[in-house]
């Protein structure tokens, strides 16, 4: 019934993309709740990074898209594509996805929307009889959430030949096992990786489109479902920081003082001294302190801190403002070292590019969503992605983003279903225009 009432001269029409996702609402409803019941962390999601939980994650992926007949594989990073093949082989891929991973502790849809909505799609475009030129894929990430391995981007970057020398020994925050070891365990290959195998040529991706939830409230302030994102912002990162001064007898007056603790503040207070003028000029940025602590060994009350540990997250959409920002906390530390006679030691430094946003797939998004009579805006990004690693990689990107009320990486993320149905029908619409 669909396929036959689906298209005006050959195209396939707004409406009935519009019912055939509507009909796949159920198939959705269903992977959510079958990825929550299996990754539950007590509170919220557990689907850690090359682990029990991400491992669920992707088995559920296969074991939808082997039912449906898509042809599923693997790569040596363990990342999963389902795709629905093009009558020409030639022809550049589309892939839509995200990952499965997730945060310790998180929530159920952060990543996950992504690649349910690439089935989502796939499974609509099928029933209204679509016979796509090119190959369309769905891919389920490995490793997004860098909390694990303190690396960004481990699965994309991996399956793009990019992955940052020496990734492959960072170790996971909880187990302290090497990468390559999770991997290996996980049925990827990084001895391949060492001799720098890559499973996706950029040149081959006509553009990767990923649908993720909302990472701050913004939708449900402004009252819209999805958002078209206008940027992904790159970073730089400094996981292990320390400040060392010196111990001291809590009543040293504080000329004597090495006081590491108060150094880490001041630090702070700069940096959000920066930020606070960075956003009255219009330049949005983030900057985030995730550990902020002294040394819990030698804590006491009446001891000076002389030992200091902190992470650094410094966010921005622009790589000539990523560099001031950078410049400008290098100074501050050296004002600080004098002033407070205490030495910082960052540590390893990691970062991530800017990942803008192709104008034409981001037009032709917004452009989408007004056929279909859903309301979007446009909305910066304000956390990193996969697509970023994409568009680094020289891939045209796009994203949506699903209204989400309490955030993300949190046991609270409230994505409603009617939501993510209108992200998806965007998708599908964009898919089957381009796709065929």
């Amino acid at each position: 019934m669909l396929a036959a009432q689906a298209t005006i001269a050959g195209r396939i029409t707004p409406d009935a993309i519009r019912a055939a996702v509507a009909a796949q609402r159920g198939m959705a409803e269903r992977l959510f709740s079958t990825l929550a019941a299996g990754s539950q962390g007590h509170p919220g999601i557990m689907r850690d990074t090359y682990g029990a939980g991400e491992n669920f994650g992707h088995k559920v992926m296969v074991e939808e898209a082997a039912a449906a007949g898509l042809v599923v594989a693997t790569d040596a990073a363990a990342n999963t594509y389902a795709t629905w093949r093009g009558a020409e082989a030639d022809a550049p891929a589309i892939l839509m996805g995200s990952h499965l991973d997730s945060v310790p502790h998180g929530g159920n849809f952060d990543g996950a929307a992504g690649v349910v909505a690439g089935l989502v799609t796939i499974a609509a475009l099928r029933e209204l009889g679509m016979q796509p030129r090119r190959d369309v894929t769905v891919m389920g990430v490995r490793a997004e959430e860098s909390v694990w391995f303190q690396v960004s981007y481990i699965g994309s970057r991996s399956a793009l030949g990019t992955l940052p020398d020496g990734a492959l020994d960072a170790t996971r925050i909880d187990t302290g096992r090497r990468l390559s070891e999770h991997m290996r365990d996980c049925g990827g290959d990084p001895e391949a990786l060492r001799r720098g195998v890559r499973a996706l040529d950029p040149k081959r991706i006509r553009a990767f489109l990923e649908v993720h939830i909302e990472q701050a409230p913004s939708l449900f302030e402004a009252g819209f479902p999805i958002a078209i994102c206008t940027g992904i912002p790159g970073n730089f990162r400094y996981p292990n920081a320390r400040i060392v001064g010196r111990h001291d007898h809590v009543g040293t007056p504080r000329r004597f003082r090495r006081d590491a603790a108060m150094a880490g503040m001041a630090l702070a207070h700069a940096l959000d001294e920066i930020w606070a003028a960075h956003e009255a000029a219009g330049t949005q940025i983030a900057i985030t302190f995730g550990r902020f602590h002294t040394d819990a060994a030698m804590h006491g009350l009446t001891t000076v801190p002389g030992d200091f540990h902190f992470s650094l997250d410094v966010r921005a959409y622009d790589e000539a403002v990523l560099a001031g920002l950078e410049a400008q906390m290098h100074k501050a530390i050296g004002r600080i070292e004098a002033e407070r006679n205490v030495r910082f030691e960052l540590g390893q430094r990691a970062s991530a590019a800017v990942g803008p946003v192709d104008a034409g797939i981001r037009t032709a998004l917004t452009d989408a969503a007004a056929n279909l009579g859903i309301p979007a805006m446009p909305l910066g990004s304000p956390a990193s992605h996969d697509s970023a690693a994409f568009a680094a990689a020289g891939v045209p990107v796009a994203m949506l983003f699903v209204r989400n009320e309490h955030g993300s990486h949190n046991p609270k993320e409230a994505m409603e279903i009617d939501d993510f149905m209108a992200a998806a029908t965007v998708l599908a619409l964009w898919v089957a225009e381009n796709a065929g």
